[in-house]
Order: C-alpha cells, then sequence, then structure tokens
C-alpha cells in the first residue's frame, strides 16, 4: 500500500465520524501515533499510590482556600513522602498544588533524593489548567504553566504529569475540541523531550464523558498523550463501563473512594474489588493513585482504604 498524506486537520474534519464508530469498534481505516491503544507486553501489574490531595487541608503550602482545624498538624512534601513510605506504598503523587510555584530545581531534587532513600517512586504530579481558550495570550499561559510544569516533573523524577481539558467556553464542541487537541499536541511534544507522560483527566467539561475523552486522546498524534482515569469523575448512566472503555488508553489511574451516576441522589462507595478487574482486564500496567476526596477526615480514612486496595490488587 502506497503513503496516505493525512494531515491533522483532515483528520479533525473526521471526529464525528470517529465519535459514531470507536464505541462500535470499527476499525479506522488510519492510525495515528496515539490513535491506537497502548500495547503493554506481559501480565497486568498494579502499583499502588498516594495522591497529596488527599491531604488538602494540611499542607503548609497551598495554592488554594484550606478548611483546616486550627488544632490540626500541618504537613510539607517531605513528610507526605514519609507517610507513603511508613504506610509501604510504591509511590507517591506530588501534586503541584501543594509546592511553591516557583520552586528552585534544587528543592525538586532534594524531593527526588528524599523519596528514593525512603524507596518511594514519585509517581507523578498534577497541574490545573484549560487548554480550550482561543489562541492569545491566556492560552499561551495555560500552555507554558504545563510545560514549566514537565520540567518540574523531570528534575524531580516524575515521569507523568496529569492535566485538565477545560470547559466550551462559549464555542461549541468540536472547536474547543479542536484546541484541546492542539495544545496537547505541543505540550506532548514538548513532554516527549524530557521523558514524561502526559495524562488528561476526566474532569468534567468537554471530557464529562467518555466518548469526548477518547474522541481527543485518538486524535492527538503524540504517543506521550494518554488519559489520566479518575475512577470518581464519570457520572454518566454506566460508570463503571466508562472506565473500562478508557483503560486501553490509561497512562494513569487516580482511585475515588466514591461514585456517583446520572440521576443518583447521592455517591455511593466504590467497588474497589470491580475497578481492579477492570484495570487487570484491560491489561493496565502502571500506578493505581488513591485520590481521597471524601468527608471523612484523611488522617482516619486514607489508611482504610489503602488497606483495602492492597487487599483488592493482592
Amino acid at each position: 500500500m502506497g503513503a496516505v498524506n493525512f494531515n491533522k486537520r483532515d483528520f479533525l474534519k473526521t471526529v464525528g465520524a470517529v465519535s459514531a464508530t470507536a464505541g462500535l469498534g470499527v476499525a479506522l481505516p488510519f492510525c495515528l501515533s496515539a490513535a491506537s491503544p497502548i500495547h503493554r507486553k506481559g501480565r497486568p501489574r498494579l502499583k499502588l499510590s498516594l495522591a497529596a490531595y488527599s491531604f488538602r487541608d494540611y499542607f503548609n503550602t497551598a495554592t488554594h482556600a484550606q478548611n483546616r482545624p486550627a488544632d490540626a498538624k500541618s504537613i510539607d512534601m517531605h513528610d507526605f513522602i514519609d507517610y507513603c513510605a511508613d504506610h509501604n506504598l510504591a509511590g507517591a503523587e506530588l501534586t503541584s498544588y501543594y509546592l511553591n510555584p516557583l520552586i528552585p530545581q534544587a528543592e525538586l531534587v532534594a524531593l527526588k533524593r528524599h523519596a528514593f532513600l525512603r524507596s518511594i517512586a514519585i509517581s507523578g504530579t498534577a497541574v490545573g489548567n484549560v487548554f480550550t481558550l482561543q489562541k492569545g495570550a491566556k492560552r499561551d499561559e495555560q500552555i507554558a504553566h504545563v510545560k514549566k510544569w514537565i520540567d518540574n516533573a523531570a528534575h524531580m523524577g516524575a515521569p507523568h504529569v496529569r492535566v485538565f481539558a477545560g470547559g466550551t467556553n462559549g464555542q461549541s464542541l468540536k472547536q474547543a475540541q479542536s484546541l484541546c487537541i492542539e495544545a496537547l499536541e505541543e505540550v506532548g511534544e514538548y513532554a516527549g523531550k524530557k521523558g514524561v507522560f502526559l495524562g488528561i483527566e476526566n474532569h468534567g467539561g468537554i471530557v464529562a464523558e467518555a466518548g469526548s475523552l477518547l474522541e481527543i486522546v485518538r486524535a492527538t498524534q503524540s504517543e506521550w498523550v494518554g488519559i489520566n482515569l479518575d475512577t470518581g469523575n464519570f457520572h454518566t448512566d454506566d460508570v463503571y463501563s466508562d472506565i473500562a472503555r478508557c483503560v486501553p488508553h490509561t497512562v494513569n489511574v487516580q482511585l475515588k473512594v466514591q461514585v456517583k451516576s446520572r440521576g443518583a441522589k447521592q455517591k455511593s462507595p466504590t467497588d474497589v474489588d470491580r475497578i481492579v478487574k477492570i484495570l487487570r482486564d484491560g491489561r493496565y500496567q502502571g500506578f493505581v493513585v488513591l485520590e481521597y476526596e471524601a468527608q471523612e477526615n484523611p488522617w482516619v480514612a486514607v489508611p482504610k482504604w489503602l488497606d483495602k486496595i492492597k487487599e483488592a490488587i493482592g
């Protein structure tokens, strides 16, 4: 077969067709670097990590408002790494919100050293961003922010950065998807040069549902871009089915302890055994990061959920 010239603009014109066929398992007539599921050799391998976000109210540095009791202890990221080691975890996710936004390289390297000496892998970090802004200064700032944290991740030895997409911002879904894809390709190319994966999270907006999320990932021409699969963020008719649909493109999993399907009046506890089975059936290999977000005090609840996940993983 001769070479086919198929550029990104042509591809974006077919996004609707991709959406219609992807869920049916219909083979597409072309292949881009991130269009196909990730191929992993061997058996599924799940490694347990914990997100610093789980203790969001207790860090002594934060980029958002906190709700910490006056008599509660505060921690820094070194303390958090110690906590992960003391609970016999494989990794720690160092959420960027609890690090100095202007953190120097030396401090990032110090975190890397501390984690190594405690036998903890820094499984990743996470940033907040919007990739659906129209081209201009504000969009450039968002891209620069993500690139900065790609650099920071490389300095502290984190192989993964969680990113967001954003909302439609008054545009059509297809326009917003196109802007997000272009941004992901730019930062994906940059991340690849640093050896860092980017995981776009199903975090509301244009990626609130699995179909749109998969369209974006499959259309992004970068082998360094995949899905950061948050098990608590789909509020669809069949949450667990949508999670399973995303596993083949997933590079990092954030496990929430609650789920809420469409129309449900309240959240229900996550079926951890079912999540683990879905990941294994999808041949996932990588970190499963507990990101605790429920109401119970995390100092009490997190150890119990870690034990439950450990038991499920075996």
